[in-house]
């Protein structure tokens, strides 16, 4: 009940203090159209095991089904935003945690990134679990050495059995096998297309994206 000559800030009266609801209904509306937390999508495997190619995929066929996604691919934060970190254990937890941050960031903005990135030691990847605020799901795209050095697409192999590199992942630096990826894609013979639908129905499974026909 309001006092006598006191009314509703819709309509009060000359000389009465009111509330201006104007700015209040403007923060209510932006917080219901500001888009639900996105979803990170954790792509790990050896060099050539077909991480950039299927997230490529995977981001053009969410782009045409409407779905805004974002890619941060290791190799090319690493260039741009941190070339003073080598290829050591401590360097490369240290960019698998940069990263993590990255797609938290991302992640706020946009409904899918997907990382691109070799993480080979399991305390990098709980790391990047356990950083990461919104929905977490770990891909390892699991591919025999013996194939991913017959593709080679950056001669890091091929660098290494000559001696002029060092700390390539899988030769002489480890790839520790994931302990609890949430799913596994075998990508030594199946193409990138496959792979990449392998995701898909999983992450529609799981209601984080609608079914992709790609």
């Amino acid at each position: 009940m309001l006092s006598p000559g006191v009314r509703s800030a819709a309509g009060a009266a000359p000389g009465v203090n009111s509330i201006d609801l104007g700015p209040i209904r403007t923060a209510m509306a932006d917080e219901r159209s500001r888009p639900a937390p996105g979803v990170v999508v954790w792509i790990e495997g050896l060099p050539g095991a077909g991480k950039t190619t299927v997230s490529r995929w995977l981001a053009d066929s969410l782009h045409s089904a409407g779905t805004p996604t974002e890619i941060l691919d290791g190799e090319e934060v690493r260039r741009t935003f941190f070339p003073e970190l080598g290829f050591t254990r401590k360097d490369r937890e240290t960019q698998a945690r940069r990263v993590s941050h990255f797609a938290q960031i991302l992640a706020r903005h946009v409904p899918i990134v997907l990382v691109a990135m070799i993480t080979p030691y399991e305390t990098s990847r709980q790391a990047a679990r356990a950083a990461v605020q919104v929905p977490f799901i770990e891909v390892w795209l699991r591919c025999p050495l013996e194939i991913c050095e017959k593709r080679d697409p950056q001669g890091l192999y091929r660098k290494t059995r000559e001696g002029t590199v060092k700390r390539v992942t899988g030769v002489d630096d480890p790839f520790e096998e994931p302990l609890n990826p949430d799913l596994i894609v075998d990508t030594g013979t199946a193409s990138a297309t496959d792979c990449g639908r392998r995701v898909l129905d999983h992450l529609a499974s799981k209601g984080l994206v609608h079914p992709v026909v790609a």
